[in-house]
């Protein structure tokens, strides 16, 4: 105890800051960012810990191996550019038609719908030659299109045509995303109006 206090007192005197007590997602922050950068391949331990500053044992604090890294860095994707707009959606209490609306106009909102693009990118370049990867994208992809094909049937189509438009919303809003920018501001805007024309009665 004198000892650690001792410690303590001389890494006060002499100004160090004490050592960042790091997180599960500072790592997998830090393996996203990597994976935006420089793909999969580059997720390791050790460039991990040189980039984040901390030696590599501090990685096995919080995971089991690079495996259940990556598993968390697919998951942390799941629930933020999925399950967390649906489930802001349903707390705003959207109509579907609202619903439709907010998602196209998700990839137009600024540096947020930038990066999760690059973020989408990523994975799913890195899903073209994993199966891990290929499975959460398709279990992503299925999410996302069972909410849009929901919100369709709401508006009153019947089930195989509300599937067929959910299919073709998704994709402009995928393709919006991935391509952007494409055009003006104002040409985005109509092109999204004209989506919602097109496939909402």
């Amino acid at each position: 105890m004198e000892r650690t206090q001792a410690l303590t007192r001389r890494t006060r005197e002499r100004g160090d800051a004490p050592a960042p007590r790091l997180s599960p997602e500072d790592w997998i922050t830090s393996a996203t960012e990597i994976l935006i950068d420089s793909g999969v391949d580059r997720i390791r331990v050790d460039v991990l810990a040189k980039k984040i500053g901390v030696s590599r044992g501090s990685f096995y604090w919080h995971f089991q191996d690079r495996n259940d890294l990556l598993v968390r860095v697919l998951n942390a994707w799941r629930i933020r550019a999925t399950e967390q707009i649906i489930a802001r959606f349903n707390a705003e209490h959207l109509d579907p038609r609202q619903a439709i609306h907010a998602l196209l106009t998700l990839p137009l909102r600024g540096r947020a719908a930038q990066r999760g693009a690059r973020i989408e990118l990523a994975i799913r370049a890195w899903a073209r030659r994993d199966t891990m990867a290929k499975r959460a994208v398709t279990d992503i992809d299925a999410q996302r299109t069972r909410y849009i094909t929901g919100c369709l049937a709401a508006l009153g189509f019947a089930p195989a045509e509300a599937r067929a438009r959910a299919f073709l919303v998704y994709a402009a809003m995928t393709a919006e995303a991935l391509f952007q920018p494409i055009g003006t501001a104002a040409e985005q805007d109509e092109r999204r109006a004209q989506v919602e024309r097109l496939l909402m009665p």
